[in-house]
């Protein structure tokens, strides 16, 4: 009985039929339509789930000219706040009749621009990207193309899409200008590379904040470099054995805290009595430490949201308008996300 039942197709007729709706009805039922009752969903998705039917998403394309798919295209997975990206995305996607096809890069632009290619041959209808920033001649293409893009936390100024970006200037003024206050002069700072957002806008709003002070930029205090746990652990080690009489820490890298935190415990520094620090971007790793470690608070949540929403408008509005080049030059806009401190038991007054 099970081999026979495996080689039957079943199809939406099948399920409209063993829910007793019609097939228009059952199609809208699986689709999510608010048209359909809650009651007339739940009866056609458990019949649906009984016999094995899986939504025909060629077909439907081919209808729609809509594959319902998206891609979501990251550098890395070490990032806290790119799990919390992926996992608002896939859910806020899921409710709106979406699949997500998630990918990671490694930070290499070639491999990011394989992917791209690759997610634009499986025909999605849009893509969200935190990436190198070196694409923006591919996702412009996908624009004109009526693909939807949207730039999360790393953009380019070539790309015409839409970018949702962190308040990393202010983030990093407020986390350097709050270790002023408790009168540590000697800040040391771990960041990424200038060629990225986060990079260079950290590193801004650090510089600021010294110079508002009076606090002069001391380069023998700051190491920037890619985003690794492995730079982290160098540029730490560094940091130490430059003897700076370095009394505040702040780390505005985020992958390289998985490599910072090590270094200070191996080599005996006492936080926040030796050493007060302060990271960029929250995670549980941070919370639990001890002591739990001050930071600032990127939103993640809030730009995944956003970026969403940026998108599906983009899809909206392809559908009904196309892709005119008087609309393309609408979207290429900058929306920021506020940055909220967050201190902890890691930083203290200077004694």
């Amino acid at each position: 009985m099970h081999g026979y039942m495996a080689l039957v197709t079943v199809t939406l007729r099948t399920v409209a039929a063993a829910a007793n709706v019609s097939v228009s009805t059952a199609s809208r039922a699986l689709a999510g339509s608010p048209l359909i009752s809650a009651e007339t969903r739940a009866v056609v998705d458990a019949r649906a789930a009984e016999l094995g039917y899986r939504t025909n998403r060629a077909a439907s394309a081919l209808r729609s000219k809509r594959s319902h798919l998206i891609g979501l295209v990251l550098n890395n997975f070490v990032n806290q706040s790119f799990h919390t990206i992926a996992d608002i995305v896939q859910r806020k996607l899921t409710a709106e009749g979406y699949q997500l096809i998630l990918s990671t890069t490694d930070g290499d632009p070639r491999a990011e621009e394989s992917l791209l290619l690759t997610l634009a041959d499986h025909g999605v209808d849009g893509v969200i990207i935190i990436g190198s920033g070196q694409n923006a001649g591919v996702t412009n293409t996908f624009l004109e193309q009526g693909m939807a893009v949207v730039n999360v936390i790393r953009s380019s100024r070539d790309s015409i899409a839409p970018t949702v970006l962190a308040s990393d200037r202010d983030g990093a003024f407020e986390a350097t200008n709050y270790l002023e206050s408790l009168g540590h002069r000697r800040i040391g700072y771990i960041g990424g590379v200038e060629s990225a957002d986060s990079g260079r806008e950290r590193f801004a709003g650090y510089a600021d904040a010294l110079s508002r002070r009076g606090i002069p930029v001391d380069s023998s205090l700051i190491i920037q470099g890619p985003f690794t746990q492995e730079f982290g652990a160098s540029a730490m080690a560094e940091l130490l054995a430059r003897d700076t009489g370095m009394t505040a820490l702040f780390a505005a890298n985020h992958e390289a805290v998985f490599g910072i935190l090590p270094v200070l415990g191996a080599n005996g520094v006492r936080i926040p009595q030796d050493l007060s620090l302060i990271c960029f971007e929250d995670m549980p790793l941070l919370q639990m430490w001890q002591p739990p470690v001050s930071v600032i608070d990127n939103g993640a949540t809030q730009l995944a949201e956003l970026a969403v929403d940026l998108l599906l408008n983009q899809i909206k509005a392809t559908t009904s308008e196309g892709s005119t080049p008087e609309r393309l030059r609408k979207l290429t806009r900058t929306y920021r996300v506020g940055a909220q401190l967050v201190p902890r038991s890691s930083t203290a007054r200077k004694v």
